[in-house]
């Protein structure tokens, strides 16, 4: 799979996603959070998108550590900020930012 940035370089991207289809796809994997593989999930999807609009937006959720994909092909929903945050503040756990 070709990443956002590459697709971005190489201009052959024909449609960008449009803010309430991105976050209509964001909904629809948080509600049924590793149903579905990637074109069962577009299929499913309440709106119809082309399907390189959709793998781009899949893309983007990819890379901006929203969701994930399992060994079986399914994706779910990783992104929960308030969990880590409250995780977080117990004194056992923290953050390092060393590679």
């Amino acid at each position: 799979m070709e990443s956002l940035f590459n697709l971005k370089k190489n201009g052959n991207i024909l449609r960008f996603p449009r803010l309430d289809t991105i976050l209509m796809v964001e909904e629809f994997i948080r509600e049924h959070d590793g149903e579905f593989r990637k074109k069962a999930l577009w299929e499913a999807t309440p709106k119809k998108t082309m399907y390189q609009t959709f793998s781009l937006i899949i893309d983007y959720l990819i890379s901006s550590g929203k969701i994930s994909v399992d060994l079986e092909g399914k994706i779910g929903w990783i992104f929960y900020p308030d969990d880590a945050e409250k995780r977080l503040k117990k004194a056992h756990l923290f953050w390092s930012s060393k590679k």
